[in-house]
């Protein structure tokens, strides 16, 4: 009896572990869609207006937060790419965007967080979060910190030729008269670009468009609720245009400055043939690095005031939809902190530039290039450009006509001011690309990047090649159920100097091209984070991931181990400084030479007919 009721016991237990372990074994297998589910749900995608950024920054950014996935994908400065984004359901959690301006932000209003009362605006100076705020006080964007535009002054010539250096507006006419009269340029700059012309308008009036009346104007113009087109407003802007009149007259502007570039400039500054040009700060260190005495000036605005042009290098946002869930939102407000951290901002200005950063929180450190303006920096005197498409076009469109002397300062206003009430005229949308389904852009362990895939397939396709490898920052991820017009076709390619090789190699070669590509190579890019790992089409490959490193475990075509004997044309994409790195110099016979990725792209699609290829697995991460 008694080993009957000890075995009953014995089976009960046993029953009872069964099915514990049956209900663990339930809990712990997961289908591939809901591992799929769990990744998007864990990564954070970043949306980075530039490659430099890509390279330097994102890594830094991504090192400090080990325990967040992060995915940086390079999109584009132009804010029409994220309203198509935005119209068709794939808008990232983080948006950054260099050429802005809150008048063409206004669509996007709805969509974005108000990060008003966080620490992040909190930290930023008032006098520059109040060119960012929505007439209801909310704050989408902001901006990080800034590129310094002014006078780039060859300091030698006025000390050749005895001429006082400026410390106001008459001193500086002065110095121009005082040039011209020994046969040199006073100033002059580049009014090829329609920037120039923009920003010699709003400098020369930043005084007075940082006044309450000129602050009231910027913000009705920047308003996202007003459906009506704002003009120039009655106060601020007619001296504005007599001001840019005056300057004309004083520096002897003429119709043959229209004309000039970049090189131009730079190349008369560097025979002495122009004692300040406008300019970057950069300008200084080149000039200093070539052993001209350079240094940098303000804006002499004519009531005494001196002022810095600033370009914010980007501002930034958040996708209202990250509100939704308080877990990625924390994540997301994790990566935003660190992307304006003080040592973040450090790797997004180039070697020798200044930080002049927007917050608080990032200690003022000039270099020696910037030491003349210290004073205008510390009174917060840098003014943040009105960079609204309609502004760069009408600017470059009505300045120039001022500079040609087609235009007094009455009749320049009100050019502008007509052009602004204009009513646009809609854009040409005519489709060239048709996609019928959206595809995943975050990067699976189990198959890759869906999105990437299909434009490497794609591609492959184009090139007529048996492999195409790419590194991840070569597409910006818009495979959207949609219909692309020629821009937002030709924008599904990162814009940033991206080309292509193709070349004959054997499977020995290839292999040792893939390890760079996935392990990284000196000179070439390293993946930082699995996001940044290469789309292979043709190809499937095996990588071991350990600590943050990556190495290539396998390589498989046609479902066959690649072998070193194949013969194989193979087709890669990288930026052009990376490339010779990726591609060793013995490794293949080149076909062609180097072409732009975006120029086969849009002719590729620009007939109407282009098709999207399907993805595949190309990657197997453990």
């Amino acid at each position: 009896m008694t080993n009957k009721r000890t075995l009953r016991r014995l089976i009960s237990v046993l029953a009872v572990l069964a099915l514990g372990l049956s209900l663990l074994t339930g809990c712990g297998t997961k289908s591939p869609e809901q591992v799929q589910e769990q990744e998007d749900a864990q990564t954070i995608q970043v949306y980075l207006w530039s490659n430099s950024l890509y390279e330097s920054y994102a890594p830094y950014v991504q090192a400090q937060l080990p325990d967040v996935n992060i995915e940086f994908i390079v999109g584009n400065n132009d804010l029409d790419f994220y309203k198509f984004l935005q119209q068709n359901g794939g808008l990232p959690d983080i948006i950054t965007c260099c050429r802005f301006s809150l008048h063409d932000a206004a669509p996007l209003k709805d969509s974005l967080m108000n990060l008003a009362l966080t620490n992040e605006a909190g930290a930023v100076y008032n006098t520059y979060l109040n060119s960012f705020k929505n007439e209801d006080g909310s704050v989408n964007w902001l901006p990080v910190c800034a590129d310094a535009h002014g006078f780039v002054v060859n300091r030698s010539l006025f000390e050749q030729y005895d001429i006082p250096l400026p410390t106001d507006y008459a001193s500086f006419v002065a110095a121009c008269q005082a040039f011209e009269a020994v046969g040199i340029r006073g100033f002059t700059a580049d009014y090829a670009y329609d920037y120039n012309c923009m920003e010699t308008l709003q400098g020369l009036s930043a005084a007075e468009l940082t006044t309450t009346e000129g602050r009231k104007w910027r913000t009705a113009y920047s308003d996202p609720a007003s459906t009506v087109r704002v003009g120039l407003d009655d106060a601020v802007w007619p001296g504005a245009f007599e001001r840019m009149e005056q300057f004309i007259q004083d520096t002897h502007l003429t119709a043959d400055d229209l004309a000039l570039t970049y090189d131009d400039v730079t190349g008369m500054f560097r025979n002495g043939e122009v004692a300040m040009y406008f300019g970057s700060s950069a300008g200084v260190k080149m000039f200093q690095d070539e052993g001209i005495d350079t240094i940098f000036m303000p804006f002499f605005c004519q009531n005494g005031e001196k002022w810095i042009m600033t370009t914010p290098y980007f501002q930034v946002a958040l996708n209202r939809d990250l509100e939704q869930d308080t877990a990625r939102r924390e994540k997301a407000m994790k990566v935003l902190n660190v992307m304006l951290s003080e040592d973040a901002q450090n790797r997004i200005v180039a070697d020798g530039q200044d930080v002049l950063s927007y917050s608080q929180n990032v200690p003022l450190r000039l270099t020696d290039y910037m030491k003349d303006v210290r004073d205008v920096v510390e009174e917060n005197h840098m003014y943040i450009r009105i960079a609204s498409n309609d502004f760069f076009a009408i600017s470059k469109d009505v300045v120039s006509k001022m500079i040609a002397g087609e235009y007094t300062a009455k009749q320049a206003y009100r050019a502008f001011n007509a052009q602004l009430l204009a009513e646009e005229e809609p854009a040409a949308d005519e489709t060239v690309l048709t996609s019928e389904k959206s595809y995943s852009n975050v990067f699976h362990a189990n198959g890759g990047n869906a999105a990437f895939s299909v434009m490497a397939n794609t591609l492959r396709g184009v090139y007529g090649t048996d492999v195409l490898l790419a590194t991840a920052n070569s597409f910006t991820g818009s495979v959207l159920k949609a219909d692309y017009n020629q821009k937002m076709a030709d924008s599904m390619i990162m814009p940033n100097s991206l080309m292509s090789r193709q070349r004959t190699m054997t499977g020995a070669e290839l292999k040792e091209t893939v390890r760079a590509y996935v392990e990284g190579c000196e000179g070439g890019f390293v993946p930082f984070n699995r996001g940044s790992l290469p789309i292979v089409s043709g190809i499937a490959v095996e990588v071991k991931e350990n600590n943050g490193s990556y190495t290539l475990t396998g390589i498989t075509r046609n479902g066959q181990p690649l072998r070193d004997d194949d013969t194989i044309t193979v087709t890669c994409l990288a930026t052009s400084k990376q490339m010779e790195a990726l591609l060793a110099s013995k490794s293949g016979t080149s076909e062609d030479g180097d072409a732009w990725v975006k120029n086969t792209w849009h002719d590729h699609v620009s007939g109407g007919s282009a098709a999207l290829a399907e993805p595949e697995n190309y990657m197997t991460l453990r």
